[in-house]
């Protein structure tokens, strides 16, 4: 990984930090590394939940969303089901799993940062969740084997990672044949340039990294997923909405090869 690459990761990795941090201080989301602070309204975070599941779960997982979208109802989770949530954060989006997948289910959360680890282990607790699992990782290597994940989901975090085809590699290579993913991302027009979307906002704010339409097509396509859809919700800057992304794993055929997997790694949530 290039230097640039390394820093750019080391400051998505301080300010989602000194989000947890707020969170369980009881202060608003904070800045950090003289950046504005993250933005959270009718665009991003928790309004983007119905109240029901908002007033089901503890008050710090609520208030520790930062995602553009609510991949849990768009995934169509089942009872019984393994759901994997890349860049868990806070952990509203396992503990929302986990409701649907029941007891015979399992929901995992990958996050990079302690302290979001830390905090959804803590709401998990509060929640009585039994059927959660909460590692540190990348989305980039997810500490889990092979061919165990039913469902992958993702709330704003793709557009986070320093290597895009190494986490659609990944998800490829977790999922069972036949599985899916359901995320939200932020996804750009096809005619704005990297600079563009730079200009629109930061990269820890969830818009510089994002892809476009055909590039995020092109990636999952030779990652092997299938049946690729990209559904635009909502603007979420000009030329640059929050999306509902699916796509399956074939039933038949080996998934993509990736970075191996590794248990304890030290290193994106949104």
């Amino acid at each position: 990984m290039s230097d640039q690459a390394t820093d750019l990761r080391e400051i998505v990795r301080q300010r989602y930090a000194a989000s947890a941090v707020a969170v369980t201080t009881g202060g608003a989301t904070a800045g950090c590394c003289g950046a504005d602070p993250v933005e959270v309204d009718s665009t991003f975070g928790a309004g983007l939940y119905p109240g029901a599941d908002r007033d089901a779960l503890p008050a710090e997982a609520v208030a520790a969303s930062l995602g553009c979208g609510n991949p849990t109802a768009v995934a169509d989770l089942r009872e019984g089901e393994r759901v994997l949530d890349l860049g868990s954060g806070g952990g509203i989006d396992v503990l929302l799993s986990a409701r649907r997948v029941g007891p015979t289910g399992k929901a995992y959360g990958v996050d990079m940062t302690e302290e979001m680890l830390s905090l959804a282990l803590a709401n998990a607790r509060e929640a009585g969740a039994t059927n959660v699992e909460f590692l540190k990782g990348t989305i980039e290597a997810v500490p889990l084997p092979a061919n165990t994940i039913d469902v992958v989901i993702s709330n704003c975090v793709v557009n986070l990672s320093v290597d895009k085809p190494a986490v659609f590699a990944e998800m490829a290579r977790v999922l069972v044949p036949g599985g899916r993913i359901g995320i939200s991302d932020v996804v750009a027009d096809d005619h704005l340039t990297p600079d563009q979307r730079a200009e629109r906002g930061s990269y820890v704010g969830c818009i510089a990294g994002a892809l476009s339409f055909a590039e995020y097509r092109d990636h999952l396509t030779a990652a092997g997923f299938t049946d690729v859809e990209i559904t635009p919700t909502h603007q979420v800057a000009e030329d640059m909405y929050s999306a509902i992304i699916r796509a399956t794993r074939p039933a038949v055929g080996p998934a993509q090869p990736s970075v191996p997997a590794t248990t304890g790694g030290c290193c994106a949530a949104c």
